[in-house]
């Protein structure tokens, strides 16, 4: 007898004509911790207090953009007969990497707009966005996409599971390798190792190629099981390329960087604390104003 599971309702709230759709709020919750762990943290580094939500008021939207621009690059064929559902972005279609890029052109536009070192500007952003990514994976999961290629509840079991993700994982009759959560709990150790990395007062700009190393080589790997993805002339995986393209590009700009010695480190521009104001140079400066 065939296995039967209901999978989660992919709505989260309905109010009138509108629907809200679990994967916006978790992906909304996602950039919400970003935002927190990046704010805090700038503050530290001297930033003004407005810093990152001036900046997500222009990089949200532009990230999204660009993300539906790359999908649609890459999988025209499914515009072609009908252009205008190019911009149906509901029905699903967008691409991490596309926002991405979208962001990081922003903060840099940003930063020199307001006069901060764009470095260090996406140096405090990189654990955000990789936190952000992990949280942002499990609204994939509630649509049951990002799947991998097929396999046994026993091996879901084997992998010690929770029950709701192995019933999440049995889609049109088959159990799948959810590469969702693989791909999460990858980003996860990654935000660990890039907060570890700002203790060391490594050179700006180290600690975002460091991000961009760490989830390249998860995302090559794990693509290499997902069965859904966007092709290169019809055979490379792009977003394997696109992996391969930023390893090569990051080692190559971290090498460039290091030979200058010039180039300044993550805690060089934090704020120096202010000292406190004894009782006799108060009264000196009173005297003074006499």
């Amino acid at each position: 007898m065939e296995e039967t599971f209901e999978p989660f309702n992919r709505v989260f709230l309905e109010v009138g004509p509108f629907t809200i759709y679990w994967y916006g709020v978790i992906i909304g919750l996602g950039v919400f911790l970003g935002y927190l762990l990046a704010s805090r943290e700038s503050v530290k580094r001297g930033m003004p207090k407005e810093t990152f939500a001036d900046l997500l008021l222009f990089a949200i939207p532009i990230a999204i953009i660009s993300a539906r621009i790359y999908y649609v690059i890459f999988r025209w064929d499914q515009f072609a007969a009908d252009p205008i559902r190019v911009f149906f972005i509901w029905e699903g279609g967008i691409a991490i990497h596309g926002a991405l890029i979208g962001s990081v052109l922003t903060a840099y536009f940003f930063a020199k707009k307001r006069n901060i070192s764009f470095w260090q500007l996406v140096d405090v952003a990189a654990p955000s966005i990789l936190l952000g990514q992990a949280i942002g994976r499990w609204g994939n999961f509630m649509n049951q996409e990002v799947y991998g290629g097929p396999v046994t509840r026993e091996f879901l079991e084997g992998l010690f599971l929770p029950e709701f993700i192995i019933n999440q994982m049995y889609i049109n009759g088959t159990y799948y390798h959810p590469t969702f959560l693989y791909e999460s709990l990858w980003n996860l150790v990654g935000v660990a190792l890039l907060l570890y990395l700002r203790r060391l007062n490594l050179k700006q700009g180290e600690i975002f190629m460091s991000y961009v190393i760490w989830y390249s080589v998860g995302r090559f790997v794990i693509e290499g099981m997902r069965l859904d993805y966007l092709l290169i002339g019809g055979v490379l995986k792009t977003a394997q390329v696109m992996s391969i393209v930023l390893v090569i590009g990051a080692i190559i700009l971290w090498v460039y960087r290091r030979k200058d010695p010039l180039t300044p480190r993550y805690f060089d521009e934090m704020p120096k604390k202010k000292e406190p104001v004894t009782t006799k140079e108060t009264t000196k400066t009173k005297k003074k104003k006499k």
